[in-house]
């Protein structure tokens, strides 16, 4: 099993891991460390194996290069523009030392003899501050990269290679490459289960290599997102379509395909010329824990916030970022005077999450707003039920459109009523259901009266709940089932077999997910 993060936060690449051992499977779980050093540990019966990724190929080649028509004054890239600069200075700092040592010994011969030397150093310090000026220019243009020259070689990379062209466009995806398929090609895997897009072109490749060496290995595609349905978060404008480009090459190696809802589903076998609809396996919370997690203290996120248990409070929970919303809920706290707020995120200390941080304190609310780090996935439930709302206010995205998100389950589980922008698929389910209010997504008034409409009256939208198999559906063990019957139908058609599905845990023993034999 393959994925591009750390695997902690990633609820969803636990829980598969985690269930698939549980029902069989021998499962290796490869991730990218955070650190230079790699690590190990396990997630129940699966093992997980984080590697040191090195990175030198995230800068692109002409960033290695001289610029000599566009900036032919900028310094070389690399370390040189800095050592100019700082012995330029330290030169200027001995020679004014020289010059007081002479003007107390009194000596004009010693002033003299300073006087074309400092004037030296100052046009050459003029000269380098140039030069490091336009190095710097040359630097956030080739960052921003939206020039006509840069438009022109980005299509016709795109018009020359087709979806090969996130080699040019993006070759840190040979980093991830590099680091990961000797490790795969060593645990000789019967089956790789890719975790979105950026792993698949990984999984791909391994399958191919296996198959030329005569071992019939299956690939699974997870797909989270819709990668053309994203908001960037790499900002350099060759990223966003060179993730297109990787995608679209390698979708037609995958041997199945699995996703996060319907919708998703039906765009992503109009996209790829899909000829089996993906199967659908929700990040759902798991409703029985094992043991080890069922007995862990689950935090209290009320003395957390340092509020009791009748003060009102929303939450969120998850990842923050601009295109999260979460302004919204600050910006409203001085019109909802009583109300605290929770963000649970995994960076605490990000710029957007200080941004907000400072925010509160200029709108005179920051005893109100509460900051607060990730619990391990299997209590987010319990931990985010102290909470008197669960709020989504994500913004209007593609990707945001199309699927009900993890925090909209782990939210219905912990029986909170909820607040939601009016992002298609939730927004429906909202209304369908009843358990909460939809709101015009960035509209803080429209916003304001869905959390006084909810705090109002809690209880009819929390006894939406009991309605029986609402929340059934929506729990990790019907999803593990759907994985585990896939699983078991590839590991079927590489042995041959066309058969109905067995319950065959010996079967299951030698397929695995990623693993070695």
């Amino acid at each position: 099993m393959l994925v591009d993060n750390a695997v902690n936060g990633d609820s969803r690449v636990q829980k598969e891991a985690r269930s698939a051992a549980a029902a069989g499977w021998e499962v290796v779980l490869v991730g990218k460390s955070p650190t230079k050093e790699a690590q190990s540990w396990r997630i129940g019966d699966a093992r997980v194996e984080l590697l040191h990724v090195p990175g030198p190929m995230k800068r692109r080649r002409h960033e290695y290069r001289r610029a000599v028509l566009r900036a032919p004054l900028a310094y070389p890239p690399g370390p040189l523009a800095a050592y100019r600069r700082h012995k330029s200075m330290a030169w200027r700092v001995d020679l004014n030392s020289r010059r007081i040592l002479a003007q107390q010994q009194g000596s004009m011969v010693a002033k003299l003899r300073l006087v074309i030397p400092r004037i030296t150093a100052r046009v050459q310090g003029l000269w380098i501050r140039l030069r490091v000026r336009q190095t710097r220019i040359l630097d956030t243009r080739r960052k921003r990269m939206d020039s006509f020259l840069d438009r022109v070689t980005t299509a016709f990379w795109l018009r020359t290679m087709g979806n090969r062209a996130w080699r040019r466009l993006d070759p840190h995806l040979w980093d991830l490459e590099l680091a990961y398929g000797k490790v795969v090609d060593e645990l000789e895997p019967d089956l790789i289960h890719a975790n979105d897009f950026r792993m698949l072109g990984v999984g791909a490749r391994a399958a191919l290599r296996a198959r030329a060496e005569g071992r019939d290995v299956k690939l699974v595609w997870d797909v989270h997102e819709l990668v053309s349905g994203i908001k960037p978060w790499d900002p350099h404008p060759r990223w966003h379509v060179a993730q297109i480009a990787h995608e679209r090459e390698y979708a037609p190696y995958a041997d199945a395909v699995v996703t996060v809802s319907d919708t998703l589903a039906d765009l992503l076998v109009k996209e790829h010329n899909l000829t089996e609809r993906p199967s659908i396996v929700l990040n759902a919370p798991e409703e029985e824990l094992a043991p080890e997690q069922a007995t862990e203290l689950v935090p209290d996120l009320r003395r957390l916030c340092g509020i009791g248990p009748k003060v009102p409070l929303c939450v969120y929970s998850g990842a923050a970022a601009p295109q999260r919303g979460l302004d919204i809920m600050v910006e409203s706290l001085p019109a909802l005077p009583h109300l605290h707020v929770a963000l649970v995120v995994l960076r605490t200390e990000s710029a957007y999450v200080k941004s907000l941080t400072q925010r509160a304190e200029d709108l005179g609310a920051a005893d109100r707003l509460h900051i607060l780090p990730y619990v391990p996935h299997h209590q987010v439930v319990p931990f985010l039920s102290a909470a008197d709302v669960g709020v989504i206010p994500i913004h209007h995205w593609p990707n945001h459109e199309i699927a009900l998100i993890t925090k909209f389950f782990e939210y219905s589980h912990a029986r909170l009523p909820l607040v939601v922008s009016d992002v298609k698929t939730m927004a429906e389910m909202v209304e369908k259901t009843g358990q909460g209010e939809v709101f015009k997504a960035e509209d803080v008034e429209d916003y304001i009266c869905a959390v006084k409409a909810v705090l109002a009256r809690p209880k009819a939208y929390r006894e939406v709940y009991a309605t029986p198999g609402l929340l059934k559906q929506w729990t990790w063990e019907a999803q593990a089932d759907n994985l585990d019957r896939l699983y078991t139908r590839l590991a079927l058609s590489s042995e041959g077999q066309t058969a109905e599905v067995p319950d065959d845990s010996d079967l299951r023993s030698r397929c695995l997910s990623g693993c070695d034999h």
